[in-house]
């Protein structure tokens, strides 16, 4: 069944505001990542190895990665059931991402980089790009799930042009991140 088979069958359908929603869950997950960038970590946290965290971080945007690439290729055959699942799947490992990177920044100090040169450089560039797409992220995501909601399908795939992409590179550049300062933890 395609979208405008969905549209037309459900002229009953109430549409529903979510902005309200979009903008209460995107400042409070970018706010309170940026304040827990800015606490010194748990000095006397010893339940576990908190050094498991970041590679968690790293196995979720990989995740996200392949379900995002495995919705795209699903959308682009026109089979949106699969790509619904898909989107839903990289929602769920994006949640398990926030939720280890949130424990892991409360739990630790920032890591600095040890590189120096070109790579500082590369480094520095891929997390100052992921940072600002991350926040950026948030928002475009929630609303293009939101337009699929409420069926409004000429404008979830207005916006899904732009969130695809930019959500993709979020959650590889997550894991290039990962795989950079890994040696400085």
């Amino acid at each position: 069944m395609n979208y405008s088979n969905q549209t037309a069958s459900s002229s009953s359908f109430k549409k529903r505001n979510y902005r309200p929603a979009i903008i209460i869950i995107s400042v409070i997950l970018i706010g309170a990542i940026g304040v827990l960038s800015g606490l010194p970590g748990a000095e006397d946290f010893t339940a576990f190895d908190i050094t498991i965290l970041p590679l968690l971080n790293a196995i979720f945007n990989s995740f996200t990665f392949i379900f995002l690439v495995c919705a795209l290729v699903a959308i682009l055959k026109k089979n949106i059931t699969v790509h619904k699942r898909f989107i839903y799947a990289a929602f769920s490992t994006t949640a398990l991402f926030l939720v280890t990177y949130v424990a892991y920044h409360y739990l630790a100090e920032s890591t600095p980089y040890g590189g120096s040169g070109f790579m500082a450089g590369f480094y520095y560039f891929i997390l100052f790009s992921h940072i600002v797409l991350a926040a950026v992220i948030v928002p475009l995501a929630l609303t293009s799930v939101a337009r699929a909601w409420n069926m409004e399908n000429a404008r979830h795939r207005k916006i899904a042009r732009w969130t695809m992409p930019i959500w993709l590179y979020v959650s590889l550049t997550g894991v290039l991140v990962y795989i950079l300062i890994s040696p400085y933890y």
